[in-house]
């Protein structure tokens, strides 16, 4: 992750400000008013530019609500005048942020930060690493279609739920920097499994391996089993802890090493030459073809991150609402829900647009 400023646009209530380092620590905050009426423009830009620069910010992560657009064009001025800063805006989703900062864990995070602030935060870090963020609000709060209060409340809880858990397990989980929200997703794992991961780290240190995992209270051996290959550890003693390569398969990377003789750190992420490799050649009664075969695929890009390269949408400068829009008109926006019919799409006019 990269350090980050976080900006929950407003109006007469003015932008609240954050920055937030690359490990999702808050280190710096302000309130500026550069919109009506106070109009402070000028001293916006002087705070926003210092900010940046003492803190080395990379990212501008922008909530999409109300003076989003304003707020998105005050960062493009900043850029415009300071180039040398290298700074990318990103408008993202705001939903839930306010779920968030008035929710009580989020009162623990920051018991002395005002609400609004850590609105701010919220939409910082999601931009950072959207899952580890995400999973501190409720799925229902998110928005998840127009017919959510008309279905069993119970069931759609349950399902979220069960959809939540299935994406962190997929992405996998840090255990370095993840917090308790996020470490309870993990299969094997209740809430008083992943605070004792908490506690231990703080206690301890960061961990050096999935083994040390072991020592934290109430982690038995088969609840290690079933969460030890979601649990990532990064840049510790093994690279492989760092992938989704279950302890219990090393044995296979370690023929995969004596078969091809090269060390695992020019294995790992070398795309061209796992791809010649036959996963029959590596197979046991234990591990059939179709298993050492997703461990190649993991071999080829270890870590938590399987989205492609980020790419920010820009919204045109001039359509800010409904009234702008003309016929021809081609824009670039961001899908923000897919259905049957076709696809939601966001092109910076506080309305979604429907594409089918």
């Amino acid at each position: 992750m990269i350090c980050s400023l976080g900006l929950d646009p407003g109006l007469r209530t003015g932008v609240k400000v954050v920055v937030v380092d690359a490990t999702g620590k808050l280190v710096d905050q302000a309130v500026i008013y550069p919109h009506a009426p106070k109009n402070e423009w000028e001293r916006s830009l002087q705070l926003l530019g210092s900010l940046a620069k003492k803190h080395q910010v990379e990212l501008i992560s922008i909530g999409n609500g109300t003076a989003s657009r304003e707020t998105d064009k005050l960062a493009k001025e900043l850029i415009k005048r300071s180039p040398e800063l290298h700074l990318t805006p990103v408008v993202v989703s705001e939903a839930g942020a306010s779920v968030y900062s008035a929710s009580a864990f989020a009162a623990r995070e920051f018991p002395s930060l005002d609400v609004t602030l850590r609105g701010a935060v919220s939409i910082a870090r999601r931009l950072q690493d959207p899952l580890a963020e995400l999973v501190k609000i409720d799925p229902k709060a998110i928005g998840v279609g127009q017919y959510q209060h008309d279905v069993n409340q119970t069931r759609l809880a349950r399902k979220l739920d069960a959809i939540v858990e299935d994406c962190v397990n997929a992405v996998g989980v840090d255990v370095n920097t993840a917090s308790i929200p996020l470490l309870t997703r993990v299969a094997g794992f209740s809430e008083t499994v992943a605070a004792n991961v908490v506690a231990l780290r703080e206690e301890r240190g960061a961990f050096k391996n999935r083994k040390q995992l072991l020592d934290v209270p109430r982690l038995g051996p088969k609840a290690f089993e079933q969460a030890a290959g979601f649990l990532k550890v990064m840049q510790g003693d093994n690279p492989l802890d760092a992938s989704s390569v279950h302890p219990e398969a090393y044995p296979v990377v370690e023929r995969i090493i004596k078969k091809t003789a090269r060390p695992i750190t020019q294995l790992i992420g070398d795309r061209a030459f796992l791809a010649t490799l036959n996963a029959s050649d590596f197979a046991d009664d234990k591990f059939g073809a179709l298993t050492v075969h997703d461990i190649l695929r993991e071999l080829e890009k270890p870590g938590r991150d399987p989205r492609p390269e980020f790419r920010a949408a820009t919204f045109k400068e001039g359509v800010e609402k409904v009234a702008d829009l003309q016929v021809g008109m081609l824009l670039e926006g961001v899908v923000t829900n897919v259905a049957n019919f076709g696809a939601f799409v966001d092109v910076g006019v506080h309305q979604d647009g429907l594409v089918h």
